[in-house]
């Protein structure tokens, strides 16, 4: 069993992260589940939930003012998922924060690539087989 359910981050611009995820999550093999419009929700502003077979297990909402950003790591099948996540972060708008490569420091599988979103939050891809 997984053990976290599902996270949610604050996104200054809901709609222009919703296509930067949409494109850098694709690698992963997680997609666009879910979209609330903003009428629906206490925030008044649209959320989208991202994930695999049918459960969105990665959420995004919009929230202005200042925010701290987050690390968040998500795990890929392969190197070559790891590869397709950072290439498509980096053609969407992300920012390198850590090429492609094995993080010997955490042990000789540990295959990651870590990106900066469009608001500066820390995503990285790992495969550790």
């Amino acid at each position: 069993m997984e053990v976290i359910n599902h996270i949610e981050v604050a996104v200054a611009d809901v709609e222009a992260s919703r296509r930067f995820y949409e494109a850098a999550l694709a690698p992963l093999g997680l997609a666009l589940v879910i979209s609330v419009d903003a009428a629906r929700t206490a925030r008044g502003t649209a959320r989208y939930g991202f994930g695999r077979d049918g459960y969105p297990s990665f959420w995004i909402h919009g929230e202005g003012g200042a925010r701290l950003p987050i690390h968040m790591a998500l795990t890929a099948a392969n190197s070559r998922q790891v590869d397709g996540f950072h290439a498509a972060a980096l053609a969407h708008g992300g920012a390198d924060n850590g090429p492609p490569g094995i993080r010997e420091r955490y042990h000789p599988r540990y295959y990651a690539a870590y990106v900066l979103d469009l608001d500066g939050n820390n995503i990285e891809a790992v495969s550790q087989s």
